[in-house]
């Protein structure tokens, strides 16, 4: 099976309620992370398009996943991305953060057609509390990979310091999901043709069982 590139992702459909889901058998990856970290960012370097994922102007309160479809533009779609609403917004109100739970992490844990999960942080700020509520949504044979994004915000030494701060906190987690970590910079393109090749191993199995 010829792997659909990331390049052809193309905005599909907005998702409130579980059961709005659409109804495939087709592989998605799912695209999780802290309000600011950079997701959005990260998606758009990953999909080589500047707008095709927006980040709110208001964090935390985009409740909604956002379908994009894989392949050739006038065919139907070989895959999906879905990007997540953003967590852990300060001022976000409490049912907000309730709706994140219900919407959300029920659909990292529950999602049967889910081929990987990609964490974006900020790893200037490391492994959060929030993250590790994140990590325990999703369901245990799904690969994960986080991407250390903004690793253009931190000279070489703080960067090997961090990561190596990063990837204690992950190995602490004993997490029995496959696992990868990549230092990651939309603006320079660090870890982007690596988190790539990643994500399309994920998919190359093509529709899940």
């Amino acid at each position: 099976m010829v792997v659909p590139a990331l390049t052809s992702a193309r905005f599909e459909t907005t998702v409130s309620r579980l059961s709005q889901l659409p109804e495939s058998r087709l592989a998605e990856v799912a695209f999780v992370g802290r309000s600011n970290a950079g997701k959005s960012s990260a998606l758009n370097a990953l999909c080589g398009q500047r707008r095709l994922a927006f980040a709110s102007k208001t964090p935390g309160r985009t409740q909604a996943l956002n379908y994009f479809a894989l392949g050739p533009e006038n065919a139907a779609p070989c895959a999906w991305l879905v990007d997540t609403p953003g967590y852990g917004y300060a001022s976000a109100p409490l049912e907000v953060k309730r709706g994140w739970d219900q919407l959300a992490g029920r659909y990292l844990a529950q999602r049967k057609t889910l081929a990987g999960v990609v964490l974006v942080l900020d790893v200037r700020r490391g492994l959060t509390e929030l993250d590790r509520g994140v990590l325990a949504w999703i369901a245990a044979d799904v690969p994960i990979l986080v991407l250390a994004s903004k690793c253009d915000k931190l000279g070489n030494a703080q960067l090997a310091v961090a990561m190596r701060e990063l990837e204690a906190a992950l190995r602490a987690e004993q997490l029995s999901n496959p696992l990868g970590l990549l230092s990651f910079s939309a603006i320079r393109r660090t870890g982007v043709d690596e988190a790539r090749e990643i994500i399309a191993d994920w998919l190359r199995p093509g529709e899940t069982t």
